[in-house]
């Protein structure tokens, strides 16, 4: 089978060190080009990667390099300017969370993918993750059976901490200045510090409330909208209950996400790495309580050695090949900046988000 050819639209700390090294690993494709805004970092990190063509612009990638697939790692405000051109060349793409800066500008990048029929995979790298993916598996394997009784609730919670794992030391910088670019509008409806908050929310929690919905295997809308900005209830189509933990507590040296699914008969218990870090995926553990002449037992599966970021980069190129994956397309990550606007409405009447990092 012939690799998969890539081309890298940004190139900077997170395009480098959660994407390009990702993908450089992998046997199944090549990174062909690039493009880079910032000429001596687009130099260095073509020499270190050994990747042939070099463009000062997406526009100029776009059009003179034969790619399979896209990879446009960029600040999630500058979206709506940039990713109208890379879906309209009808291929496959791969960007950052969020899909976009508010739920207006989602809708019609997600409308523009419909019309170019160009997949966007947006990079909740937690769904990749072997601990994630097996803890998914064995929910709808439970609920279709009903061996374990109802699905009963899910809890997400992620304290900030140390997030990088020491994952950007190996990064090439220099000392060139960001280029000036527009910056997407606000989303609607918002004032100044509504906007802020908006932000705050989808910049730091939109991979949880995301994680919600992949562990739940189906929608969800916000039923509780704490005014400190600790907590948010949930409740699914079918009626299960939830909550994402944003802030109980803070961490300094580690990373404490962890999320619990229970049944009537059973729980699983998923403790995920920090997002940064490298060749470790999370752990599971799946508790079986059936009761009457059964043991209770308590099983915690080993996976390979890959970190999250790295099954995500296999993903999308399985994705590209016509594979079915657990990636997050456009349509389903307009959902959770719904989610979040509807969070933060909630909240208009009270004290508002507090969020401090």
């Amino acid at each position: 089978m012939k690799k998969i050819r890539l081309g890298f639209i940004g190139t900077g700390n997170m395009g480098q060190m959660a994407h390009l090294r990702n993908y450089a690993t992998l046997p199944n494709c090549e990174v062909v080009a690039m493009a880079e805004l910032r000429p001596q970092l687009a130099a260095q990190v073509a020499k270190h990667w050994n990747i042939p063509e070099v463009y000062a612009t997406d526009a100029e990638l776009i059009a003179k390099a034969k790619v399979d697939a896209y990879v446009a790692i960029q600040c999630f405000w500058f979206h709506g300017g940039l990713l109208p051109a890379v879906i309209a060349t009808g291929k496959p793409i791969m960007i950052e969370k969020p899909l976009a800066h508010s739920v207006e500008i989602a809708e019609s990048l997600t409308a523009l993918s419909r019309q170019h029929s160009a997949p966007v995979y947006v990079a909740y790298h937690k769904r990749s993750d072997l601990a994630s993916v097996a803890a998914a598996e064995k929910i709808r394997e439970w609920k279709a059976s009903g061996k374990f009784g109802q699905m009963r609730y899910v809890r997400v919670t992620m304290p900030p901490g140390k997030w990088d794992a020491e994952g950007f030391s190996t990064r090439i910088v220099t000392d060139e200045k960001y280029p000036d670019m527009k910056a997407d509008a606000p989303p609607a409806g918002f004032d100044a510090e509504g906007a802020k908050r908006n932000f705050e929310l989808t910049n730091f929690y939109i991979h949880q409330i995301n994680l919600l919905r992949y562990l739940l295997d189906e929608d969800f809308k916000v039923t509780v909208a704490d005014e400190n900005g600790q907590y948010m209830g949930i409740r699914s189509k079918s009626g299960v209950s939830g909550i994402l933990e944003m802030a109980p507590y803070h961490t300094t040296q580690d990373w404490q996400e962890s999320a619990l699914v229970g049944f009537d008969k059973g729980y699983l218990k998923l403790d995920l790495p920090a997002p940064m870090v490298i060749d470790r995926p999370g752990k599971l553990q799946v508790f079986e309580d059936l009761g009457g002449s059964e043991t209770p037992k308590l099983i915690e599966p080993v996976f390979a050695p890959w970190h999250a970021m790295r099954s995500q980069a296999a993903n999308f190129i399985r994705a590209v090949q016509g594979e079915k994956t657990p990636l997050c397309t456009a349509a389903e990550a307009t959902k959770d900046l719904e989610i979040a606007r509807d969070f933060l409405r909630l909240q208009q009447n009270g004290a508002g988000i507090k969020l401090s990092f």
